[in-house]
């Protein structure tokens, strides 16, 4: 399809986009685990942080049609500063920033944790859990039933008998030398445009990475745009669709 947009701003910018512009926002925002991205500020006191995703929130729902629905993957929960229910404190934010909640999604990433040493907890009785799951939460802006569109769905039966279950079991994806330092697997991205798009619908990723919410949707003809801060990983992920049109 070859329909592609990459703006090199932050998704702070509401006049990026037209209001009512999008069908399906796919994205996993920063997570405030003090990762370097090399531009974005990754350790914010977690007041602040919320309020940070207050601001990205109120565009992304100003930039989705009505039908529009959104798949936004945030963990279960963070210890960096504290322990903090950081899903549910944003999908909170986002219900009261406008979004109505549709569903979520528990996706199982493997990462088990291993305690390399146990004595400092065996006789507290206050145990630690690393839960190995992140969530991909589903929200929709007004109307629930999709109405727009080329009415030309994708989906297979046997792929909705086997995601609608709501436990989705994917390998993390690997770190590319060079690339973005958390990229999520593009089966994410690939399911949840089949689940909540048509084909040619316009896909939204309001943080990039490397572009792998833009690559799915060339793979899907759909027609996407990626919002990055950092120069490098969208020259990244311009390479990266122009090798797929080849």
């Amino acid at each position: 399809m070859n329909q592609f947009q990459i703006i090199n701003d932050s998704a702070l910018q509401r006049d990026l986009l037209p209001p009512a512009s999008i069908d399906l926002i796919i994205t996993s925002p920063p997570y405030n685990l003090g990762i370097n991205y090399g531009t974005h500020d990754d350790q914010l006191p977690y007041n602040d942080y919320l309020g940070w995703c207050a601001d990205w929130l109120a565009n992304c729902l100003f930039w989705l049609k009505k039908d529009g629905r959104m798949c936004l993957n945030i963990p279960l929960d963070t210890h960096k500063q504290g322990s903090q229910s950081t899903g549910a404190d944003l999908t909170e934010l986002a219900k009261q920033t406008g979004f109505s909640f549709q569903s979520s999604i528990v996706w199982f990433n493997g990462k088990i944790f291993k305690a390399k040493n146990t004595e400092g907890w065996l006789h507290r009785a206050d145990a630690r859990v690393y839960a190995p799951v992140e969530l991909i939460v589903v929200f929709y802006k007004s109307l629930k039933m999709k109405e727009s569109g080329s009415k030309v769905s994708d989906l297979t039966d046997d792929e909705y008998r086997s995601w609608a279950h709501g436990l989705w079991y994917m390998e993390p994806a690997q770190r590319e030398a060079g690339g973005h330092p958390v990229p999520f697997p593009a089966e994410l991205p690939h399911r949840c445009m089949k689940l909540y798009s048509y084909v040619e619908d316009t896909v939204l990723d309001p943080f990039m990475g490397s572009g792998t919410t833009l690559l799915v949707a060339e793979r899907l003809n759909r027609r996407s745009i990626g919002i990055e801060i950092n120069r490098d990983y969208c020259k990244l992920a311009y390479q990266k669709l122009r090798s797929s049109e080849r």
